[in-house]
């Protein structure tokens, strides 16, 4: 008899615990600094990819995860500022995509392989999880994406609006919304 009890008792705890996570929405941020000051200008992209199947945590969901970004998709909620960014940062290297993997994923840190410019490095990211969210933050170096030109042009472009100054280090991260289904 003790061993049914036990027996009935798991099955309904493996039963209760099957749960699904899945990707509902996605918004990649970047936030990049002009002036001495090194004064933040963010924004999002509109046409952003994703590949996550399904799983049985966040953390499972994230790892293995796909993003695509069309470079020609920048959002600055200023158009102006977008047609420039388009023209004389992205298109001076012909950068039109920009891609990522999840590599790894722990309760605080995401590695995510992240390819501009033909150039792929491991970006470490902090992450956080919350009931129906994943957050990530962190930062790029133009530099090590072999950028520099295209910042070199957008610096040029935008002399005396960025007082002859645009930084090399790009903060960067995502949010995804999830939802989760429990049988």
């Amino acid at each position: 008899m003790k061993s049914i009890v036990i027996s009935l008792l798991t099955a309904t705890f493996i039963m209760a615990g099957e749960c699904t996570y899945k990707v509902k929405d996605i918004d990649v941020t970047w936030e990049a600094y002009k002036t001495p000051a090194k004064i933040g200008v963010d924004g999002t992209f509109e046409a952003i990819k994703l590949s996550a199947l399904p799983d049985k945590s966040p953390e499972a969901l994230l790892e293995g995860a796909r993003i695509s970004i069309d470079t020609q998709s920048v959002n600055s909620k200023n158009s102006s500022r977008d047609a420039k960014l388009v023209k004389f940062f992205f298109n001076v290297q012909g950068v039109k995509t920009i891609t990522a993997e999840v590599k790894r994923v722990d309760k605080e840190r995401a590695d995510v392989e992240i390819t501009i410019n033909d150039v792929t490095k491991i970006v470490p990211m902090k992450v956080e999880f919350d009931e129906d969210a994943i957050e990530a933050e962190g930062y790029i170096d133009l530099a090590d994406f072999d950028m520099l030109p295209s910042l070199e042009s957008i610096t040029k472009a935008c002399f005396d609006l960025h007082k002859g100054k645009t930084w090399q280090d790009v903060k960067i991260g995502f949010d995804i919304k999830t939802s989760e289904k429990c049988k």
